[in-house]
């Protein structure tokens, strides 16, 4: 059993970790946090998670207010795990010295939103205990499905070398104004403030980054001056009104330090990035935007395309499948022999994915998840959780964590510098 820490709760991923009672965990959990209203925002979403109705948490926070919160958590000792969701240009040192006075650390992406600091990035990365990061798209069922089909020659073959088109593709458009716990989510100030943010190329990217790495893997630890070559990188602004900026921020208007990217009345957000590299030789696209809000009876979209010799495997979430998220293999060459393949990888899957089966459509096959096997977004931090705990205890974290962490964030730190035209220390 673990007693739980956390630490500065500046983003509501911190509260999602804890939508859930967790076996492993202890119902004390203590909260070391300046004060103000991110503290207050992460409190009131844990109330919320007590109070419901249908399976409620019973979290007992006993929380610590004060500038010197970091030197009190690691005085008072009352837990060995922490979860980091700050700020992200403090994330990396707060991790780094948590590590380093014997906690394990869950810190929510991104680490780094430059590339100053990919030397520290490396010790942090290599050391124990065990620091990881949270990465939540792995336990998407259509994710993990679209991977294991990636795995089987009969269905997917390889991955496509040739042409200019990405054999690995991914967009993920995300809203500024948006609900969670089916409540409108208020974002901090600095949120804004690329400075403390960072800018759309270190964030959401992460992710998909992320998934690249995962969904290209085939046993071997990837190796950034190796098998990574940027080809290219962009990003672009979401004008942010002041009617929206306030629903969104519960600021009235635009503070100081945010007055230089304000035109027209409007806040010029650069959260938008586009990147291009060649991954273990697997030409890859990825690309998150950021709208403004979702539209009625919307939500966050989704698109994965990994193209192969046999077939291509797409993963999409969108208002076509009613927000949840689905896979469809579209082969190159339809016939008996495709067919017995498709189906005797579904019966070899049936372990993984008990229930799944595929339906025939319109030039491929649509998977039929069972929604046993689903899990939301939300509830995706808390198998992050469960899965950090136990690699923490087994002191084993598994083949490829390390190196992909530093492959990702040096991916990323390139990607911004350029886009920018800056070169990136190391």
């Amino acid at each position: 059993m673990h007693t739980l820490i956390v630490f500065n709760p500046g983003h509501f991923h911190a509260a999602l970790a804890l939508r859930y009672r967790h076996r492993m965990l202890s119902d004390d959990v203590f909260v070391y946090a300046e004060d103000g209203p991110d503290l207050e925002r992460f409190l009131t979403l844990v109330e919320i998670f007590n109070r419901r109705e249908a399976d409620p948490t019973r979290w007992n926070l006993k929380v610590y207010r004060g500038a010197d919160c970091l030197e009190r958590l690691i005085a008072e000792r009352k837990g060995n795990v922490a979860i980091v969701a700050g700020k992200n240009d403090r994330k990396l040192d707060s991790v780094a010295r948590l590590q380093e006075a014997g906690f394990s650390v869950l810190g929510d992406k991104p680490w780094l939103i430059d590339g100053k600091d990919l030397s520290r990035l490396a010790r942090v990365a290599a050391s124990e205990p065990m620091a990881m990061d949270i990465m939540t798209e792995r336990h998407d069922q259509a994710n993990r499905l679209q991977r294991a089909f990636t795995k089987i020659p009969g269905v997917f073959g390889e991955f496509l070398k040739e042409g200019s088109r990405p054999a690995l593709s991914m967009l993920s458009v995300h809203h500024l104004l948006k609900t969670v716990n089916g409540q409108p989510l208020t974002r901090p100030v600095w949120y804004f403030d690329t400075a403390v943010q960072g800018e759309g190329i270190t964030d959401v990217t992460t992710h998909l980054a992320d998934l690249a790495l995962w969904l290209t893997d085939r046993g071997e630890d990837c190796v950034y001056d190796r098998d990574i070559e940027l080809v290219s990188a962009r990003q672009w602004p979401t004008d942010v009104p002041l009617e929206t900026f306030e629903r969104i921020t519960g600021l009235p208007d635009f503070p100081e330090n945010l007055r230089q990217r304000v035109a027209g009345g409007k806040l010029n957000y650069l959260c938008n990035a586009r990147i291009e590299f060649a991954l273990r030789g697997v030409l890859t696209h990825v690309e998150a935007r950021w709208d403004l809000r979702i539209p009625p009876g919307g939500g966050d979209l989704h698109e994965g395309i990994a193209r192969g010799t046999l077939s291509d495997l797409v993963v999409e979430q969108s208002a076509a499948t009613r927000y949840v998220s689905q896979l469809t293999v579209f082969p190159r060459n339809p016939g008996r022999i495709f067919d017995e393949s498709l189906s005797q990888a579904v019966a070899g899957l049936q372990l993984e994915f008990p229930g799944l089966s595929v339906q025939q459509i319109e030039g491929g096959y649509r998977a039929s998840i069972p929604s046993a096997l689903r899990t939301t977004h939300e509830q995706h931090f808390s198998r992050v959780l469960d899965e950090f705990l136990e690699y923490a205890d087994s002191r084993e974290p598994p083949r490829g964590m390390v190196s992909d962490v530093m492959a990702k964030y040096a991916l990323l730190a390139r990607a911004k510098s350029l886009s920018s035209g800056t070169p990136t220390a190391s």
